[in-house]
């Protein structure tokens, strides 16, 4: 029976075998038609992963940092390497590679299977490669500006005075110096400054590429005064009482000091540190000015610039206070309405300059209620104090809120005019004497 079983599968076997590939098409063709196969652009750009670089070498020129791939997967496939980025990897080996240009191959792996890799750009990367080096260099100050007349300039002092620079050989080797710049215009004084150190090439052009180790530096420039020169303060002299009432706050002078010089250096160093400007008369002032007075010096002395300094001077009225006991207006009742206020009187205190305050009329101050839009009702309102003169301010209301009880009106009757009401005294609530210091 074995035999005939042999006999019929050698008879049949051409049938056999075109029946099972018919079946494996069949199958294939099922499976792509359910899960079909799609070429398409890599939706991101594949980073270069750079491999085996020696740490004594430096990248000074790359042709790309990253790879373009078409790729050939099923439908399914695609959603795998879309949502796994790690999925896809590129790298260059740059293992025993020198100083120089390299075009080495760029390696590419995917981890999915069924992806073909159809297209890659680029297939080749172009490196350049150039020795990492360190080099000392002296720093150089250049100092510019003009001091003002009567300072000079010493010796400046830099720290560090050396400063190591790293990179690659040809930027390092285009360095000519490494400059900071320190501007003494108008300095009176020694200068410290922390200043950025900058590497120029021959030609004053900044180099770009290499690292300073420091990149900055402390600079100590010393500027004194010559013999015969001597920096003295100014002080305002003021002479005569101000107005009654007010109060001299500040003098100010500017510049506050200023340089002297004289041929007899032992009369610069006898002067107590200070020269004193010709009498400034302030009689009668009662606000602030300010004026050029010139500078009273002593004999054979004289001062580089200038003569004149400006004294600001600083005038405040001497201040008091006042109570008052004042009634409340109503403003912007609706017609119709009638409103009555509790208390119909406040007392008010202020406080301001004596010569305003003395002056003060009643008629000067006014308290308001503002009923806009108020209905029948009772109401606690804050009264609002209007017209205070210019530098009077409030310090107080008793009460702070009045009660307001506004009803509808009633109709009109001709009624006898009242007499009119004497305007309140203002009744100072304290007496303050001033005391005007000199």
């Amino acid at each position: 029976m074995l035999s005939n079983l042999a006999r019929y599968l050698v008879k049949n076997l051409p049938t056999l075998v075109i029946a099972f590939l018919l079946a494996v098409v069949v199958w294939v063709s099922a499976v792509l038609a359910a899960d079909p196969n799609e070429q398409r652009l890599y939706p991101r750009p594949i980073p270069i992963e750079l491999k085996g670089q020696d740490p004594s070498l430096l990248i000074i020129d790359q042709s790309s940092e990253t790879v373009d791939l078409t790729l050939n997967a099923p439908k399914s496939v695609w959603a795998e390497l879309e949502n796994t980025p790690q999925a896809v990897t590129a790298w260059a080996d740059l293992t025993n590679l020198g100083s120089g240009v390299h075009t080495i191959p760029v390696q590419v792996q995917i981890d999915e299977a069924l992806v073909r890799l159809i297209e890659q750009d680029p297939q080749e990367l172009e490196i350049s490669l150039e020795s990492l080096v360190t080099k000392e260099f002296s720093v150089t100050l250049v100092v510019d500006g003009v001091l003002p007349t009567g300072y000079q300039a010493g010796s400046p002092s830099l720290t560090p005075e050396q400063i190591a620079v790293s990179g690659p050989e040809s930027n390092v080797e285009r360095i000519k110096e490494l400059r900071v710049s320190l501007n003494v215009s108008n300095a009176s004084e020694t200068i410290t400054e922390t200043k950025q150190v900058i590497p120029l090439d021959e030609e004053g052009r900044m180099v770009s590429g290499v690292t300073l180790t420091p990149n900055e530096v402390d600079v100590t420039q010393p500027i004194t005064l010559l013999g015969g020169y001597r920096y003295v303060i100014v002080k305002a002299v003021p002479e005569g009482q101000v107005a009654n009432g007010y109060r001299l706050t500040n003098l100010y002078v500017t510049p506050v000091g200023v340089v002297v010089f004289s041929s007899d250096p032992k009369l610069v160093e006898n002067l107590p540190g200070y020269v004193e400007t010709k009498p400034l008369d302030l009689s009668g002032a009662d606000d602030d000015f300010e004026t050029l007075v010139e500078l009273n010096l002593p004999e054979g002395i004289s001062v580089v610039g200038d003569p004149k300094v400006l004294v600001q001077v600083s005038i405040a009225a001497i201040e008091s206070s006042l109570a008052v006991t004042l009634p409340v207006e109503i403003v912007g009742l609706m017609p119709g309405y009638e409103a009555v206020i509790s208390p119909e009187t406040i007392d008010l205190i202020i406080l301001g300059p004596v010569p305003v305050l003395e002056k003060l009329k009643p008629s000067d101050i006014r308290v308001k209620v503002d009923l806009t839009g108020y209905d029948p009702g009772i109401y606690a309102v804050v009264p609002v104090v209007d017209f205070l003169p210019e530098g009077v301010r409030q310090v107080s209301m008793i009460p702070s809120t009045v009660e307001v009880v506004i009803t509808l009106a009633p109709t009109p009757t001709p009624t006898p005019t009242p007499p009119a009401t004497e305007t309140p005294a203002l009744t100072p609530l304290l007496t303050v004497t001033p005391t005007v210091k000199p």
